[in-house]
């Protein structure tokens, strides 16, 4: 699993994949989803919605990826200080985009973008709780 700095699943994430894949239809129909969703003020063109996967240079809105290269950890599930109030604020974020896009939504595209987007918090916990129990593992006196 390929997860995005703030738990996002990449290798589930239709831009990320049509990008891969060089699939220029998906990426119009992205875009026409994520204008529908709001996530978008308009129809975007394919190169403007087009995702290689998060890196500190893309825009982020809570800026995860700084912070993250910052502490040089892979994913906010590897800080000792997860989960700060900025992921807790991403969380709430997602969980009402989540309630959005299950009302706008088809069945398939809420599928599609339920296991890219909305599982950040399961994704997250999972590895911070392997990084505890490998800490604790790696120095009994903890």
């Amino acid at each position: 699993m390929k997860l995005a700095f703030c738990g996002n699943d990449c290798d589930e994430c239709p831009r990320y994949l049509a990008t891969k894949n060089g699939d220029e239809k998906v990426l119009q129909e992205t875009a026409v989803l994520w204008h529908r969703l709001g996530y978008r003020d308009r129809v975007v063109s394919p190169e403007e919605i087009a995702c290689q996967g998060c890196t500190p240079s893309n825009w982020c809105r809570y800026e995860i990826a700084k912070c993250a290269e910052k502490k040089q950890v892979d994913n906010c599930g590897e800080c000792e200080v997860y989960p700060c109030s900025t992921i807790l604020e991403t969380f709430e974020r997602t969980e009402a985009f989540a309630k959005e896009s299950k009302a706008t939504c088809s069945q398939e595209d809420y599928a599609r973008l339920r296991k890219a987007f909305f599982l950040k918090k399961e994704n997250l916990d999972k590895i911070n709780n392997d990084r505890r129990k490998r800490k604790t593992t790696d120095d009994p006196a903890k």
